[in-house]
């Protein structure tokens, strides 16, 4: 199997706790070749613990190196179209963290300068190469039979479970000038979206939209198809909290994303018809592995019926590694590529209109 030499933008908590291990995992398909972070000290530690992996003063510097086969934008959101189009132009395969960027505008000058490449480009939604979703396609109802869906959020951030779990390194030398230009481009690309004047509670319903519900919006189009329009949308405890109504003709899709400090990570996509109920379980991604899960119950003579697929342990982030490998080796299409996350900004974008109307806190 061929190797594939990988440089990473960006050594943050997702790099060390996922990405970097699963790499490693796989030393059959890939190898970490660079890395380049803003952090002088977490480019010493991952250096430190990846022989192989050289360090290089820029990521323009890495994007363009003849060593580097394949690019893994791991960066902040607001670098994420300067850092693609680099590795565009220097004819990268490219694997990019969600969300692909923060604006309908960014992704649409990606695609233009993206058409007819030959190479591989790969959006990162994990969830969608769970084995509980992927088993979960097989057993949905027919659309037309689809009365209800719903889906949900009820998390705690990352740090929740790294700081038990894994001993990530949390970086304190970086430039301030550097992390005050971030925040400045970032507020200004967000506020494209939300608007100039915009309540902080939209700004942070927005990153809300665009970091943790990208993945569940994202898995929703993938299972049960596009939506016809976004009924409602609406935002309280400062932003944090989001509800959400999607159209599908003859069903609603039902999204809550609640962020607290309890600890707990709750997140669930159900399939209804009349006679059916299929459930998606996820846990934590932050800890490898951890199991998903698939219920489908079904109405029987005697009552309802439970089928329980799992605990399936196949970790996302390791499939989703591999399915990326695979279309480097076929040259073949991916599902999450550049187009579909531009649907995934644009109904975000409508989200953002309708808790405009709705008002929230």
């Amino acid at each position: 199997m061929a190797l594939i030499r990988v440089g990473l933008v960006g050594l943050g908590e997702v790099a060390q706790s996922i990405h970097l291990p699963v790499l490693a995992d796989q030393r059959d398909r890939w190898v970490i070749a660079g890395v380049h972070d803003v952090s002088p000290g977490l480019v010493s530690l991952v250096t430190s613990e990846y022989a192989a992996a050289k360090a290089y003063e820029s990521a323009e510097a890495l994007i363009n190196s003849p060593d580097i086969d394949a690019v893994f934008v791991l960066s902040s959101d607001d670098t994420h179209s300067r850092f693609v189009q680099a590795a565009i132009q220097a004819r990268k395969h490219i694997l990019l963290e969600k969300p692909a960027c923060l604006t309908v505008r960014e992704i649409d000058g990606l695609l233009a300068l993206s058409k007819d490449y030959e190479k591989t480009i790969f959006v990162g939604y994990m969830r969608r190469y769970a084995p509980a979703y992927l088993a979960a396609r097989e057993e949905l109802p027919a659309h037309a039979d689809i009365t209800h869906v719903r889906i949900y959020d009820l998390i705690s951030e990352g740090r929740h479970f790294l700081k038990k779990s894994q001993n990530i390194l949390y970086p304190t030398d970086i430039d301030p000038a550097i992390l005050a230009r971030g925040a400045k481009e970032r507020d200004a690309l967000i506020r494209e979206v939300v608007g100039q004047d915009a309540s902080t509670d939209l700004v942070r319903a927005y990153r809300g939209l665009t970091a943790l519900s990208s993945h569940h919006i994202s898995a929703m189009r993938g299972l049960i198809g596009e939506p016809k329009r976004v009924v409602a949308a609406h935002r309280t405890n400062g932003g944090a909290n989001t509800s959400v109504t999607f159209d599908y003709g003859h069903f609603a899709c039902l999204y809550d994303a609640v962020v607290d400090d309890l600890g707990l990570f709750e997140a669930m996509i159900e399939v209804r018809s009349n006679t059916k109920r299929v459930r998606i379980i996820y846990d934590t991604p932050y800890i490898r592995s951890l199991p998903t899960r698939l219920e489908v119950t079904e109405a029987g003579p005697l009552g309802p019926v439970t089928k329980a697929l799992g605990p399936l342990y196949g970790d996302a982030f390791s499939n989703e590694l591999e399915t990326f490998h695979r279309h480097i080796m076929e040259g073949t299409k991916p599902l999450t590529d550049l187009a579909d996350s531009r649907a995934d900004l644009a109904l975000m974008a409508d989200i953002i209109e309708r808790m405009k109307q709705s008002g929230g806190n």
